[in-house]
Parts: structure tokens; C-alpha cells; sequence
């Protein structure tokens, strides 16, 4: 890889830093490429994005960003897995390293808050930010029901009462 090559990808690094809320740093020692594409394809589908690193240009990426912190985790071969909602990413690696061995998460930052492995398995265990706007809008639709029931209630007990008192009155 030439200078400029390298340069290019410091500086797309330097972008995925500066624009992403969460990184996940991962081990992916003996992953095919069919793996890495079906991890692909599943970080695509959350909103997250798979990206095979070389330690020395992610470090320099790192510099003067807020994920700085996680310098010491580039070692050996390593891909970070980032995205803009805080859980997707470590949602995805998370699930695809409990089915496949030869993905290991060793830790990440969220907002600059470094996280350890523990960490990210409990952040993956949160539900999305779609999950969570759907079950808000179930809560704020389930009250407008049950009110609408309730004040429907009465006047069907009260047409039900009459009917049966005009019943009786026509057979007596």
C-alpha cells in the first residue's frame, strides 16, 4: 500500500471516529470471507458497519479523536464494528461472536467511555432505538384505547337497559 493509500485510509478512519457513537473492537483470526460477508450483511441491516483495520493507521485514525482511549486495543488482527446508535453495533457483534468462535470482542468505547467485554455485552442486551420508540408508542397508544373502551361502556349498558325495558313493556 503506497502513501496516499494510506493516507486515505487514515483519514476515512478519522472520519468513522469523529462521526460514530459507538466502536466495538473484535479479533477475527481465521474468519473466511463468506463469515465476514454474512457480518456484513447483518451490520448493514442494523445500521452498523463491519471494517477490517490495520493497527498502525486505526492508531494514527485515533489520534485526537474521542475514542483515543482505545489505543490499547489494536493489537493483533483486528476490525471495529461502529455505528451512530449506541447499541446497534454492539448488538450484532455480539450475537455473531456467540455463534461463531472465531469472532472475540475485546472491548470498545461509547461516546469515549471506554468499555470492557462485559460492558458491551450488556450494552448489546439493551433494546434498539427502534425497539424503543416502538414500545413508547404502544404506551402512548394503549391509554387512548383503554379510555375509549371505558367511555364507551356506559352508553352500550344504558341501550341495553332500555331495550330490555321496552322488551317487557310490549309483552305486558
Amino acid at each position: 500500500m503506497d502513501r496516499t493509500a494510506k493516507e486515505n485510509v487514515v483519514a476515512g478512519l478519522s472520519e468513522v471516529f469523529d462521526s460514530s457513537t459507538l466502536i466495538v473492537v473484535t479479533q477475527y483470526s481465521g474468519l473466511t470471507v463468506a463469515e465476514a460477508t454474512d457480518l456484513r450483511v447483518r451490520m448493514r441491516e442494523a445500521g452498523a458497519k463491519f471494517q477490517v483495520t490495520k493497527n498502525r493507521l486505526a492508531l494514527r485514525a485515533l489520534e485526537g479523536t474521542q475514542f483515543s482511549d482505545m489505543a490499547s486495543l489494536f493489537a493483533g488482527t483486528t476490525a471495529i464494528a461502529y455505528s451512530q446508535d449506541a447499541v446497534a453495533a454492539a448488538k450484532v457483534a455480539v450475537e455473531y461472536a456467540k455463534k461463531n468462535d472465531k469472532l472475540v470482542v475485546i472491548g470498545g468505547s461509547l461516546e469515549g467511555d471506554m468499555l470492557d467485554v462485559a460492558s458491551v455485552k450488556a450494552l448489546a442486551e439493551l433494546p434498539s432505538l427502534d425497539e424503543l420508540r416502538g414500545k413508547f408508542i404502544g404506551l402512548i397508544q394503549t391509554p387512548a384505547t383503554r379510555v375509549a373502551s371505558v367511555l364507551q361502556a356506559p352508553a352500550g349498558q344504558l341501550a341495553r337497559v332500555i331495550s330490555a325495558y321496552a322488551e317487557n313493556s310490549e309483552a305486558a
